[in-house]
């Protein structure tokens, strides 16, 4: 496993930095062009790990899927209890949107598909879009444990409602998986999302992707309602990654001088994360939009804004976290419920790698508040991932004030942003690699 140490002799950034294709948009605009029998077309596909994955998992022939993307487990006799002639095995590897995109895609479609991935996908949920997708007429058992991958997917998918209802505070993506599929089935869907609706822009980018492709809906209330319709014909092209593009926000926040230009970047952005714009401005970051990009710059300003509601912006909330911590700023965050459930523990790890600083994430009913009364600043820090990209990219803006990082697992970050360690090293941080 290869392990990177970093580092910055300076605290001045300046440069540019041309973003990849936005994971979010591309995953959702892939199952879009696979559900279009051809009328829909994607235009710069992220070249994200996760993109590239379900790419060739949604664009291959069964046979090709078989021999490039598929891997027959034989890890254990559990996992050997998989293997069947008739199923097809697709495995996912730790690609959690992958995971419940392709449940509903493959529960509508006709052949039978064993659904599995990494040990830790193991450990993350997926009941929720299962009995929602059994209720509107899918056919899925679970291979293991009830409620987790493994799946098998049956197909012979007959609707039996169209009405069914979804917790809106657990994950965007599985409301998105539903209605990706929505114009697909016989009597079209009316989903009513129970409670708080999590992260909604990401829900308002997939039916904004859908309406570009044809897909008409109505949203009243807490109802969103599709009807079986055809898809047009039509490309969808990729906004470069407003995800990525935050840790360029956090690493301009913690330099003295920064003037950075980031390519590509839109200020009518489908992304919910383009509201990086707005939270580092609170650090003094400035966004201005002009050649095709966005130039940041930092100004000097007190810091003022105490409490961060993160709900809508989840992904969003390991950046703003350590940013605050390394300038000693103890701000209050909402909205992180969803972290728990991601590729790791995103909250546990966050305390167990900022501990290392000695500042402090405290919970106090889904408030969580930092304690930077014990901060000090090492002069080497050996920073964890847990198998998660965005810890990696999150800590790695503090190079800048702290002599030396070293990262396990550094290529993590190929996940949803494989060029992150060379574009570091364009703009002038010196990277090592060494073996962990």
């Amino acid at each position: 496993m290869q392990n990177v140490i970093l580092k910055k002799s300076n605290k001045q950034i300046n440069g540019t930095v041309h973003l990849t294709g936005s994971k979010s948009e591309c995953n959702r605009a892939l199952v879009i062009e696979a559900l279009s029998n051809g009328k829909v077309k994607v235009e710069n596909v992220s070249d994200a790990a996760d993109a590239v994955l379900l790419a060739g998992i949604l664009r291959s022939s069964e046979s090709e899927i078989l021999s490039l993307e598929s891997k027959v487990l034989s890890q254990n006799s559990k996992d050997s209890e998989l293997k069947t002639q008739d199923s097809r095995l697709v495995d996912i590897g730790p690609a959690g949107t992958a995971m419940r995109f392709l449940t509903a895609y493959f529960a509508i479609q006709d052949n039978e598909v064993i659904l599995t991935g990494s040990q830790r996908m193991k450990e993350r949920p997926i009941g929720i879009l299962v009995d929602a997708l059994r209720e509107l007429g899918a056919h899925i058992d679970y291979e293991e444990k009830e409620g987790y991958p493994p799946i098998k997917l049956k197909g012979s998918f007959g609707q039996l409602t169209s009405k069914i209802s979804i917790k809106g505070n657990i994950s965007s993506q599985y409301i998105t998986a539903l209605l990706l599929i929505a114009a697909r089935l016989p009597f079209g869907l009316e989903l009513h999302i129970e409670g708080e609706l999590t992260s909604r822009p990401y829900v308002e980018m997939t039916l904004a992707m859908l309406e570009t492709a044809g897909i008409q809906h109505q949203w009243q209330d807490n109802v969103i309602a599709i009807a079986n319709q055809e898809f047009t014909t039509t490309s969808l092209h990729v906004e470069p990654d407003w995800s990525a593009a935050s840790y360029w926000y956090a690493i301009a926040a913690l330099a003295d001088q920064a003037e950075l230009f980031l390519t590509g970047l839109t200020p009518y952005s489908l992304q919910g994360d383009s509201v990086i714009t707005e939270i580092m401005a609170n650090f003094g970051i400035t966004s201005q939009f002009k050649d095709g990009g966005v130039q940041l710059t930092r100004e000097h300003k007190p810091f003022s804004h105490k409490i961060f509601d993160l709900k809508e912006c989840p992904d969003l909330a390991q950046t703003i976290v350590v940013v605050c911590a390394a300038l000693g700023h103890e701000a209050a965050f909402t909205g992180l419920e969803t972290l728990k459930i991601k590729e790791t523990d995103r909250i546990l790890a966050l305390q167990t790698e900022l501990a290392k600083m000695g500042v402090k994430l405290i919970e106090n009913n889904e408030v969580y508040q930092l304690d930077c009364s014990g901060k000090f600043i090492p002069e080497r820090m050996f920073i964890n991932t847990y198998h998660d990209h965005r810890m990696a990219m999150a800590f790695a803006p503090l190079a800048l004030i702290i002599p030396e990082l070293e990262f396990e697992n550094a290529p993590v970050v190929d996940k949803s942003y494989p060029a992150f360690w060379t574009d570091l090293e364009k703009l002038g941080f010196e990277t090592q690699e060494i073996e962990g």
